[in-house]
């Protein structure tokens, strides 16, 4: 039992959702939703004194009565346009609060073979053919917080590519939270399976309404079947007094490649849990991440890259910025399988810290049982380098503007791997606003 056991708030919360769910729904789905519920309220919330949570505690959440929101805040499409990429030809869903508005998402054009829908839409209408897939990858032990949105997941978004078919235009998932008298909580779920040969760029982006508070408690599960290629943007640019947790669960079959961008630039309290398996022969996975936690935030990212099959391969780049009181977490594992020969898996973090008052955490893992492998990892915690400061200043520019330049440079190594240039530029945009200086950094970076 954790010690942040449930308090009676959330321990009414988990009996009532086990007495109210809706009738009709399937044997399988009920089942699902009750034992995670179950999970949740035995384990409780983590605590510091695990070895996955030491960095991080989030009693801040566990002792804040959150509710679901009592009905639909009012959303217009200005600040849906507002919130999106400017020049991005795009499928576009909406959520408020957790819950798709369809009257603010546009599906228009989808080929053939793709399905593209509501969760909560398609576990009211035909839920059977979701049974192999939902609530499978995401694993309780990882954390008690996919057994939390497991339970109490009502809406999301369905992703289903047949066999060889390509979504031409990427597909955007604005997520809003809204304000209300008493903090309000959702719990999306996101399942994305790209069948043989099919292709798909996926971007889930959070944000906020003005004001909001909240605590968004995310789960996205990804399949990608045999020569899948998947590109998945995960942007977290919440409120600053939002609270946020996403769990991320990766399946590859043979061949298929995976890339997967994370920015987490928002929020009070933040942690992401990104869990990839590679199943057979040839899958690749690369892992792009970069985080911002300034002023009091708390920014916590944990990866883990399981190769199961020989032949796998995994590249992982992470970049983290602390500034004012700023604190940041990294630790990747990297878990090589006995049978799982001829791996190749690379792990670098690196981390820069602007203010004496930031501090960042880093911790790289490997754990190989295999010996014909080609793994290596490593890990950096710096300032900004003075001898670069000297050179820029030397050829006439300010000292705050030759420090902006060389965090932007920074962050940078992994924001210009990103194939689509709308959402680049729009998080160097946002990650400038952040950062002291901020727009005097953005006009040196377009310059």
């Amino acid at each position: 039992m954790s010690a942040n056991a449930l308090s009676k708030h959330y321990a009414d919360q988990v009996q009532h959702l086990q007495e109210v769910l809706p009738e009709g729904m399937p044997e399988w789905l009920a089942g699902r939703r009750r034992g995670a519920a179950v999970r949740f309220a035995e384990a409780g919330f983590p605590d510091p004194r695990m070895e996955e949570w030491k960095y991080t505690n989030v009693r801040p959440i566990a002792t804040k009565p959150f509710v679901a929101a009592a009905g639909d805040a009012e959303v217009s499409a200005d600040t849906v346009r507002a919130l999106g990429f400017g020049g991005l030809d795009a499928y576009r869903m909406v959520f408020v609060d957790g819950r798709l508005r369809r009257d603010l998402s546009d599906l228009s054009e989808l080929p053939e073979g793709a399905v593209v829908q509501g969760l909560g839409e398609a576990l009211a209408t035909d839920p059977d053919p979701l049974e192999p897939f939902l609530a499978t990858l995401a694993h309780d032990r990882f954390s008690s917080f996919a057994a939390l949105n497991t339970a109490f997941m009502n809406d999301g978004a369905l992703v289903r590519l047949a066999q060889g078919i390509r979504l031409e235009r990427p597909l955007h998932l604005l997520m809003l939270g809204s304000a209300g008298d008493t903090p309000i909580w959702s719990h999306p779920r996101v399942l994305i399976q790209a069948g043989e040969g099919a292709e798909a760029t996926v971007i889930e982006h959070y944000a906020d309404l003005p004001g909001a508070n909240g605590f968004t408690n995310t789960v996205t599960e990804l399949r990608a079947e045999a020569g899948a290629r998947v590109r998945h943007y995960l942007l977290q640019d919440h409120a600053d007094g939002a609270y946020h947790v996403g769990s991320v669960f990766v399946q590859q079959r043979r061949d298929s490649r995976v890339t997967s961008h994370n920015v987490n630039l928002g929020g009070r309290l933040v942690r992401h849990d990104l869990n990839v398996d590679l199943t057979e022969p040839g899958a690749e996975i690369e892992l792009l991440g970069l985080f911002l936690a300034g002023g009091r935030q708390h920014v916590d990212t944990h990866t883990r890259v399981h190769h199961l099959s020989p032949n796998t391969t995994s590249r992982e780049r992470y970049r983290g910025i602390g500034q004012g009181h700023g604190r940041g977490v990294f630790k990747g594992r990297v878990l090589v399988d006995q049978g799982a020969q001829k791996t190749d898996a690379q792990q670098h973090s690196a981390n820069l810290l602007l203010s004496p008052n930031a501090e960042i955490d880093t911790k790289p893992e490997l754990e190989i049982y295999a010996d014909d492998v080609k793994c290596a990892h490593g890990a950096t915690v710096g300032q900004l380098d003075e001898t670069s400061l000297y050179y820029l200043r030397s050829r006439g520019i300010g000292t705050e503007q030759a420090r902006e330049m060389l965090v932007f440079a920074f962050a940078d190594e992994v924001l210009e791997s990103m194939d689509l240039e709308p959402v680049r530029t729009n998080i160097e945009a946002r990650l400038a606003a952040r950062l002291p200086g901020g727009m005097a950094l953005e006009a040196a970076a377009s310059a």
